[in-house]
């Protein structure tokens, strides 16, 4: 007979400690700690997906063909994930309440049933019924899709054993349980474990396993950190939940690049791919206004075009407000020390408001350029042409500093119908100019002046 193990565990960061506490010694938060017994079991050291006997292999020799990808035919999604699904991979999609996270899966089962896979869709928080009338709104005829309302994760593994679906989704992994513990679904052990076990599902059967995580208040996915060591794949919806368009970020893939970024617009038949990003971005940009400022940032592999929206106006008290929506407060704030230093522009007395226009977060250095453009051109009332972008990162010197991934960019101001750009002159000789496009470089931003405002 095991013996029993009692702890507290922050549901926080899942530190664990053997008394209660009222704060928790790791992360500070209080009253977060919560006792969970859990038996002590010897376990084999082997993880389950390997086999009896198993042998180092020599990298040349190890055959790649069970891990071709399987591409959904929806475009952003197979971007944001490295180019298609990875049999065996364990993804984790988190995202606010009612943003589109079971919306986006449900189609996803669609897309791969047209493939000939079979989907079972595990759900701990509708019925059979419920998803059927979500997914006769959304149009899904259902083809290969099994749907299963369960939270057992032994009674979930059971049923894979007996319908051998091609792909599992389980919605959410808060809600799940296993019978190997005592606590309640969604405490620390219960996400750890349940991960576990879907990740020993996921490599054992060579199956691609979807998890649907709740966020917290805070924007990170509900549960412990070491959540998202386990999984291969760690997808976030991010941006305003009540714009029309939605964004999927990968902030973690074993399997492609980091930050890639998948763009869907929601519509009546669900999540659909944004073909041109760039185009949604600068459709309602205003022409004529100042501090408006149009930018080419890096998403990923992805060029985009985002207006950088800025307003300087007399501030009521001799300290000025500042406010960013979108962009870095503190990289705001040393840039505008910058200006006041470099080239006397006095915003000390002055509120000053910078934003990231269609929700997009812009957390990149090669945003410094456009962010000085747009306050400079506030603080002045003297629009930017509208034909004209910039980008380049600026330092504390006023100097204008290169950046990465130059030639995308400007080719995707060229596509974009832009007649001018502005960039840091050190990376003119790596950049053979589009048709129709004029790149002037830059080396200070008293340059900058000069050629915008002059």
């Amino acid at each position: 007979m095991s013996k029993i193990k009692a702890s507290y565990a922050c549901q926080s960061c899942g530190s664990n400690s053997p008394k209660w506490v009222g704060r928790c010694p790791d992360c500070g938060e209080w009253n977060t700690m919560v006792e969970e017994r859990q038996p002590l079991v010897l376990r084999n050291s082997r993880p389950a997906w390997r086999a009896d006997g198993a042998a180092p292999q020599k990298y040349s020799d190890i055959d790649q063909q069970d891990c071709a990808r399987i591409r959904t035919s929806n475009s952003e999604f197979d971007r944001v994930i490295g180019g298609g699904i990875v049999p065996g991979s364990l993804v984790l999609l988190g995202g606010e309440p009612g943003v589109g996270k079971s919306t986006l899966l449900l189609q996803i089962a669609e897309y791969l049933g047209r493939l000939d896979q079979q989907v079972l869709y595990v759900s701990g928080e509708e019925s059979e019924k419920q998803i059927k009338l979500r997914g006769e709104r959304l149009g899904i005829a259902g083809t290969g899709l099994w749907v299963f309302a369960e939270t057992c994760v032994e009674a979930i593994l059971a049923e894979v054993d007996a319908k051998k679906p091609d792909v599992v989704i389980v919605d959410s992994v808060q809600t799940s349980y296993t019978q190997k513990l005592e606590s309640s679904p969604g405490s620390v052990s219960q996400v750890r474990q349940v991960a576990a076990d879907f990740l020993q599902l996921a490599k054992s059967r060579t199956i691609p396993v979807f998890l649907i995580g709740h966020v917290t208040k805070d924007g990170s996915i509900a549960g412990p950190k070491t959540m998202e060591h386990i999984v291969d794949t760690v997808l976030y919806f991010e941006g305003e939940r009540h714009h029309n368009h939605r964004m999927v970020r990968a902030v973690k893939n074993r399997y492609g690049a980091a930050n890639e970024l998948g763009i869907f617009e929601m519509t009546g038949r669900g999540l659909m791919p944004v073909r041109n990003p760039s185009e949604l971005f600068l459709a309602e940009r205003p022409v004529g206004g100042s501090g408006s400022v149009v930018m080419c940032c890096l998403e990923g592999t992805r060029p985009i075009m985002v207006e950088i929206q800025a307003l300087v106006s007399h501030g009521q008290y001799s300290t000025g407000r500042r406010m960013t929506a979108g962009i870095d407060y503190n990289r705001v704030s040393l840039l505008m020390a910058m200006l006041d230093k470099r080239i006397g522009l006095h915003l000390v007395g002055s509120d000053v408001y910078v934003n990231a226009a269609g929700g997009l977060t812009v957390d990149e250095p090669a945003a410094d350029l456009a962010i000085v453009t747009s306050i400079i051109s506030s603080f002045k009332n003297v629009p930017v042409d509208v034909g004209t972008c910039v980008f380049g990162e600026v330092g504390l010197s006023g100097e204008v500093r290169a950046t990465s991934q130059a030639l995308p960019r400007v080719r995707e101001a060229a596509a974009m119908g832009f007649k001018r750009c502005l960039l840091p002159n050190s990376n003119l000789p790596l950049i053979d100019p589009p048709t129709g496009l004029e790149i002037s470089g830059v080396k200070t931003v008293a340059e900058l002046l000069e050629h915008v405002f002059i």
